[in-house]
């Protein structure tokens, strides 16, 4: 790197899963609106030819309108030529295809299990983790061979999971992970501003939060407005709007939008515990009994929310292979639109041109006290130049730590099941999780009907 007056430059980015047809794109436009930093990002990926398109994607950014910096990308054949030297490494991968992920989603079904995302917690997310942990234990082991001083950020899911594997493999990486769903709780929380204080236009940055637990089932302890407290105004507009923020009954096309979401389970979470749940309520609903949100499609429905179905992951990725060939072709330019991510402003702030405070996914030092040392937690954390240092976010309150730290437990146990290469100890916690509501008879009988689909990726595993 080169550190010049408020500018640095020369700076390489390794990007593992560099053939990305959606994490890729976003941040190939918050690198080129960034006047500050500048240089090459280096694109790996198990599809070269995916790598390939998305150099030529990368490199048309230099001439889009609103282009502030050159960033030189390079699409290359081995990860070890993607990570030497590498300065930041960034982990956005799919473990496995979306007809693995078809079983992870859909195979429970026949159970009564149903699941609104599918790859973080419940059945689908355990058998993802499954597939997922021994990839990371293979990019972490390169990681300390060919870059042991880069700051890795992950975008995988299991969130938790991908950062818990890589400090255990390789102890002194600089790795956290990033999740936009506080941002998203951040927005609502502006709107709840907005009709109860009168108050217009107020942004997600202008609401401060402390956030806590583990990703995706994240609660916030405390919110304010300019040093307004939110939780008695958030109160009242929970007992208000008990249906939703959107007014009206919802329209039988509910069901088919996949990211629908009306943050009636994140309103009712609150008026049960009082506190704030901080996380889209298809991530929030897979952590919670299976009969409170997920007991069956029409619950789902009455809950205002949407089940995002393998079938329109895989027509999406259809639109998305459509749309790269429009780029590399030129047939569709690219623009240069703020994806509202942190991922290039915490790139800035380690390299020193800024200080930042936001929600990160590391091990627990202490940050939340009432939950076990080393477990990947969720809190906020202040970037500074090379520092990242988690801020002390409290204990989980007891309203809902019983629900926090089942989770987290179940998290430790897979975490080391999988490290353990231990099938029966992966399909105790799977049989202990909230989402599995099946008899233990049933659940075995899952866990193996799941495994045999994807066993493709399992191969590590003697079951």
């Amino acid at each position: 790197m080169k550190y010049e007056a408020s500018k640095v430059s020369e700076i390489k980015i390794a990007y593992i899963g560099g053939g990305s047809r959606g994490w890729a794109w976003g941040l190939m436009s918050d690198l080129a609106s960034c006047d500050d930093i500048s240089g090459d990002v280096y694109l790996y990926d198990i599809d070269m030819q995916a790598a390939k398109n998305n150099e030529i994607i990368g490199n048309k950014f230099q001439s889009a309108e609103g282009a502030k910096s050159i960033w030189n990308y390079h699409a290359v054949e081995t990860i070890g030529e993607a990570l030497t030297g590498a300065d930041f490494i960034i982990i956005s991968i799919l473990p496995g295809t979306f007809d693995e992920m078809e079983s992870d989603v859909h195979a429970p079904e026949k159970y009564g299990i149903y699941q609104s995302v599918g790859d973080t917690s419940g059945p689908g997310g355990i058998v993802r983790a499954m597939r997922t942990i021994p990839m990371f234990e293979e990019i972490a082991e390169n990681i300390k061979k060919y870059a042991p001083q880069a700051w890795v950020i992950n975008y995988t899911n299991p969130m938790t999971l991908c950062v818990k594997t890589l400090y255990r493999v390789y102890p002194e990486i600089k790795a956290f992970g990033c999740c936009h769903e506080v941002f998203g709780t951040q927005k609502f929380l502006a709107r709840v501003v907005e009709e109860m204080l009168g108050v217009q236009n107020v942004e997600r940055h202008e609401i401060k939060v402390n956030p806590v637990a583990v990703n995706h089932f994240t609660w916030l302890t405390k919110a304010t407005y300019k040093n307004i407290d939110l939780f008695p105004y958030y109160r009242e507009y929970c007992k208000n709007h008990k249906d939703g923020y959107q007014k009206g009954t919802v329209d039988s096309n509910w069901m088919n939008n996949s990211f629908a979401c009306n943050e009636k389970v994140k309103i009712d979470l609150f008026n049960r515990f009082g506190y704030i749940a901080a996380a889209g309520d298809r991530h929030l609903a897979e952590f919670c009994e299976g009969k409170w949100y997920l007991e069956s499609p029409e619950r789902v429905k009455e809950m205002h929310f949407g089940l995002t179905t393998v079938a329109w992951r895989k027509e999406d990725l259809k639109k998305r292979l459509e749309r790269s060939a429009r780029l590399v072709s030129g047939e569709e330019e690219v623009k240069i639109n703020g994806t509202g991510e942190e991922g290039v402003n915490q790139i800035r702030a380690l390299l020193g041109l800024t200080e930042l405070v936001t929600n990160v996914n590391i091990p627990n030092m202490g940050q939340i006290p009432n939950l076990p040392m080393g477990a990947v937690v969720e809190t906020n954390a202040v970037f500074r130049s090379n520092s990242l240092t988690p801020v002390f976010a409290g204990p989980i309150p007891k309203e809902i730590y019983a629900l926090v730290s089942r989770i987290s437990a179940e998290q430790e146990l897979v975490s080391e099941g999988i490290a353990e290469r231990d099938p029966e100890k992966i399909f105790s916690a799977f049989a202990n999780d909230p989402l599995v509501t099946c008899g233990i008879e049933d659940a075995r009988k899952l866990f193996d009907e799941m495994c045999e689909n994807t066993k493709k990726y399992l191969t590590m595993y003697e079951f």
